[in-house]
């Protein structure tokens, strides 16, 4: 007793009468502080998700969790397809013996598939959700594939940096990705396609999957103003901008919109590096998300530009070094051969004339058509010549150099590709680098032209006249003036 008096004295030592209420208050903040570590906050907007689902498919569906219709129409109404096979992948991975998901297995689901950071689970994952359905689910069709990959091209093109559009190319750029994959087999394991997909693409589809981390984790801020628009995103299915940049020019260029974004999903992040989003200050909250999204799901570069098109330029070695040399920056080189392939031959650094193989270790040859295959990559495989003697003369890459994969001839008109050769129809080069690295190169070629017009007006006095070659040159070619104007001073 006189233990427990002592330290109920000790306590009223310390607070005035009113210490009751104070000390009431004290007991409710310990335990807050206690168990918020225990739950990462992050956690929190998934709760939250959950139970707006919730109460959204208990007032519309009538059910005590979350439906296929709720999920989609609140979280993906852009994107159906993509809708329905996500809430599939949910719902096998809890078990659900109901065609809904209860609350608690979808906070579950959700903050699995939140903590996916390694990008070979991230492929493995696409592929099994787009995987058939029943016993076969590690076995993936083309048309399996082909609905994975037009998930991600659509989720790019909507938030292109320049505004939502489409390419009417798509469904050439996805056949030459699956054919590529399959090679006319109805069927594939579903770990042999995501390795394919890593060796050739290894980034394309994580744009896809950073939109479902942003669906996920921030949904249930703009789930309650649904009601205000309720088509949202509809009308972006299929837009076809009359001219999209940088690819609507008065001819169509061998580099569609939806080969940049397949080519982005390949290459390493030198030749996709987006542009710095330009936002408002004083935007509203849907303008400033929007932007910020474009941003973070950017995959398709907006700031690539055409630095040489043999269709305008001309085609040839003079005319590729006049357009192509001078540009600091990652490039894309585009050959297309007699029989509609085309090839891509990717640098990281600045083209330069050498009779030695250069190049860093991101650069690469790849196969865009009739079938889409990344063929070569690594440092040293590039190599241009056309003025040192006594080596090969014209541009070749590969890693051999004894045997390189591309060669074109020193004329640019004839090019082998593994030992087979073709006519050159044409050749477009791309510029990767941010927008200095073409000002410089304008400046500089600039600069070429006035010093060639400099040099080509040059004062020569009558002395240095008789002992310029030109003056001999033009001798033998026949000019007898100068001998004329001899004899008549004689």
């Amino acid at each position: 007793m006189g233990n427990h008096h002592g330290h109920g004295s000790h306590k009223s030592g310390e607070s005035t009468p009113t210490s009751q209420g104070s000390h009431r208050s004290i007991s409710r903040s310990v335990p807050n502080t206690d168990v918020q570590p225990e739950q990462p906050s992050q956690l929190f907007p998934v709760e939250r998700l959950a139970k707006i689902l919730a109460e959204k498919a208990s007032h519309e569906d009538h059910v005590h969790g979350i439906t296929l219709s709720v999920f989609t129409k609140y979280l993906f109404p852009r994107y159906p397809i993509l809708a329905d096979k996500l809430f599939a992948y949910f719902h096998k991975s809890a078990k659900c013996k109901n065609t809904y998901i209860d609350t608690q297995s979808f906070k579950q689901q959700s903050e699995k598939y939140l903590s996916i950071l390694d990008d070979e689970v991230v492929r493995d994952t696409f592929v099994k959700m787009f995987s058939s359905e029943g016993d076969s689910s590690d076995v993936i069709t083309p048309e399996g594939l082909r609905s994975l990959l037009m998930c991600g091209y659509h989720v790019s093109m909507d938030h292109y940096s320049e505004g939502p559009q489409m390419c009417l190319s798509i469904g050439k750029t996805l056949k030459a990705v699956v054919d590529s994959c399959f090679h006319t087999k109805n069927q594939l394991s579903a770990q042999f396609v995501s390795h394919w997909l890593a060796a050739n693409c290894p980034r394309l589809l994580l744009p896809l999957h950073r939109y479902i981390i942003h669906s996920l984790a921030t949904s249930y801020r703009t789930i309650e103003d649904y009601e205000s628009t309720p088509a949202a995103g509809l009308e972006l299915a299929t837009p076809v901008l009359e001219h999209p940049p940088p690819f609507g020019q008065k001819h169509p260029h061998l580099l569609q919109m939806s080969m940049s974004w397949l080519l982005a999903g390949a290459l390493p992040p030198v030749y996709s590096r987006p542009q710095k989003a330009h936002s408002p200050s004083n935007s509203g909250v849907g303008l400033s998300s929007t932007a910020f999204l474009a941003k973070l799901l950017c995959s398709v570069p907006s700031h690539w530009v055409v630095l040489y098109d043999s269709n305008d330029n001309g085609l040839g070695a003079n005319r590729f070094l006049h357009h192509v040399l001078s540009y600091k920056g990652p490039t894309l080189c585009l050959l297309l051969a007699e029989n509609g392939q085309i090839f891509c031959i990717a640098s990281p650094n600045e083209w330069k004339e050498s009779n030695h193989y250069w190049g860093g270790e991101d650069a690469a040859v790849i196969q865009l058509s009739p079938k889409f295959l990344l063929l070569e990559k690594g440092s040293k495989m590039l190599y241009l010549n056309t003025t040192v003697r006594g080596y090969p003369y014209g541009l070749r890459a590969g890693t051999d150099p004894r045997a390189p994969i591309i060669i074109v001839d020193g004329g640019f008109e004839k090019m082998e590709f593994k030992k087979i050769p073709y006519n050159l129809i044409r050749i477009e080069v791309w510029g990767c680098g941010d927008p200095v690295s073409r000002e410089t190169q304008l400046e500089i070629k600039k600069w070429e032209v006035k010093e060639a017009e400099r040099q080509r007006f040059v004062k020569l006095s009558a002395a240095d006249w008789l002992d310029h070659p030109d003056r001999y040159l033009l001798e033998l070619a026949g000019r007898p003036q100068y001998h004329q104007s001899q004899n008549q001073n004689q």
